[in-house]
């Protein structure tokens, strides 16, 4: 009898982490302070300034707000607001190093995408991956930071997993659900290596078993994929403001109007989920406009570059005749392609992949930009984003990432 997934999975979290994994995993850490410090004056940060939090915690919840955290394409999911500030609590118990934290965010990475690209699309018709991988994720991040041994990280992946969940149904209703998602995936996963270093035991089939998480909610399950190296590099960088399923057509869109072409009437073909998650020609809220394909190849034509002001209420009440000229719909082709690439034909224009994507890098420059247009954005100087820049680029002191949170969000 083969041993349990999860036994399998963490032993290959043993593997070796080289600088250049590291390298790999501060840009990641810079992009997810980006987005924490482009989300502190929104409706949730507002909320959560009426919570007894601490900086590091609210900043779980705030990663993802602007639909602008990281994405791994296979596994259709968002590791960075779910595993650096299960890492960074972690380190703060313990007084770790940055690169305890960095190695545990690899680690971190590599088990939410594992588990993440073995569901199957039943699993993501009605769960939001992030919410559902995310806690294994997590314990594995804040289990590495922690020291547990084999024992112990099994356990706590498989009690963060025991609980996992995630409904898509948020998608249908104003809310912030889906940062709730994020929040607890964090916090699950977190707590479940902390208890697990504290001797809680868990069940190691949680995956597998009869009654395990793929029996409840996939129809064919794909492979845990073991041997893949680590795949954070895999990760992709999200330059825009919207779904990620929109940035195809943004990218097409950008393309166009560089060389003159980006006239109406506006043909969207895509793929089959982009369409599923993001045709809303006439969207209400600004979470709406961020998953729209409408509004996202009418925000470029405008000439505007797809930055969080370009979702506001005010820009869907200006952008609504531009919309009006947009018209969607599927080719098989690029549903066939996906979820491997994400792809997007706008007027005759295809792009298979998309820019932050591994096959089309953005560099270190590109991500301490967004850091600073994100900061302006939340209403930080520029001396807080050059603050960030430094501390993830260059630093070795993970307290200090702490307190610059406690600072921005205390």
């Amino acid at each position: 009898m083969s041993e349990p997934l999860l036994v399998q999975l963490v032993r290959t979290l043993a593997r070796p982490i080289t600088e250049s994994d590291r390298a790999r995993a501060r840009l990641h850490l810079l992009d997810w302070l980006a987005c924490v410090a482009g989300a502190r004056q929104t409706q949730v940060a507002k909320v959560l300034y009426q919570a007894d939090l601490g900086g590091a915690r609210r900043a779980g919840w705030l990663g993802g707000v602007l639909e602008m955290d990281d994405v791994h394409r296979s596994a259709l999911l968002h590791p960075g607001p779910v595993i650096w500030a299960a890492a960074l609590e972690a380190a703060g118990d313990v007084d770790a190093d940055l690169d305890a934290v960095l190695d545990g965010a690899v680690r971190g990475y590599q088990a939410m995408i594992a588990i993440g690209a073995s569901f199957d699309a039943k699993h993501y018709a009605h769960y939001h991956n992030t919410a559902t991988a995310g806690p294994f994720g997590a314990a594995a991040a804040a289990g590495s930071v922690l020291g547990l041994d084999e024992a112990q990280l099994v356990a706590a992946l498989s009690n963060a997993g025991s609980t996992t969940g995630g409904l898509w149904q948020m998608r249908h209703e104003a809310g912030m659900t889906k940062q709730w998602h994020v929040a607890m995936a964090g916090n699950n996963g977190y707590f479940a290596a902390y208890m697990a270093s504290r001797g809680l035991t868990g069940t190691a089939s949680v995956l597998e078993g009869p009654q395990g998480l793929y029996a409840a909610t996939c129809a064919a399950p794909k492979p845990l994929e073991l041997d893949a190296g680590w795949r954070i590099h895999e990760v992709s960088f999200k330059p825009w403001a919207a779904c990620r399923h929109a940035h195809p057509v943004i990218d097409c869109a950008l393309e166009l109007r560089a060389q003159g072409k980006l006239t109406a009437p506006f043909r969207v073909e895509t793929y089959a989920d982009a369409i599923a998650f993001c045709d809303r020609p006439n969207p209400v809220t600004e979470v709406n406009a961020k998953f729209s394909l409408q509004h996202a190849v009418a925000v470029i034509a405008s000439g505007r570059e797809a930055r969080p002001e370009d979702f506001t209420p005010e820009a869907i009440a200006e952008l609504a005749a531009l919309r009006a000229e947009v018209s969607v719909s599927e080719d098989k082709a690029i549903t066939m392609r996906y979820p491997e690439h994400f792809g997007a034909r706008l007027n005759g224009l295809e792009l298979i992949d998309t820019r932050g994507d591994p096959e089309r890098p953005v560099d270190e420059a590109v991500i301490k930009q967004k850091m600073h247009t994100l900061a302006a954005w939340g209403g930080l100087p520029p001396e807080e984003a050059e603050r960030a820049c430094a501390l993830a680029l260059e630093g070795d002191d993970a307290a200090a990432i702490a307190d610059l949170l406690e600072d921005w969000l205390g």
